[in-house]
């Protein structure tokens, strides 16, 4: 039978009881917007900021294949030691001569795709959105997430 929380009983405790509550009303807005910002400033910040983070997301996925890539690299110029150490050294030459070294997309190894990505989109999507976040929350990350958590923990 798998363990029960601390404090947990058959008897009836409630789940705040067992957990405690997720509500916390007097913690102060972790960033704070400007006082002259508007909840629609907010909004489109945020937004801005969430485009951004979908493309770290896609960033992270672009390093992934980079790594996978290489690694597939590696395992093919294992199994083509193997075959050559089985008797099958022309047929391992033929895989070699077509695949070793190859660029993966026209004149580019994903070492060179990863970089280009940086630097044509990357970076300049970083800037737009730390200029964004300065000129209007103050250089505060995540305003809009953090009201959002002030009102939940605060809602009856």
């Amino acid at each position: 039978m798998p363990e029960r929380p601390a404090g947990w009983s058959a008897g009836g405790n409630t789940l705040a009881a067992r957990f405690g509550s997720a509500k916390n009303p007097d913690r102060a807005v972790v960033h704070a917007r400007p006082a002259d910002s508007n909840d629609a400033t907010v909004t489109a910040v945020g937004k801005i900021s969430a485009a951004f983070e979908v493309v770290e997301n896609a960033r992270g996925m672009l390093y992934a294949f980079h790594r996978m890539s290489g690694e597939a690299d590696l395992a093919l110029q294992d199994g083509l030691t193997a075959l050559r150490e089985a008797g099958h050294v022309d047929l391992a030459d033929q895989v070699a001569e077509v695949l070793v070294g190859r660029d993966v997309v026209r004149d580019m190894w994903t070492f060179q795709i990863v970089e280009a990505y940086d630097e044509q989109y990357w970076q300049v999507f970083q800037a737009v959105d730390r200029e964004v976040r300065e000129r209007l929350s103050g250089g505060e990350p995540h305003v809009f997430e953090a009201e959002m958590k002030q009102q939940e923990q605060s809602r009856s």
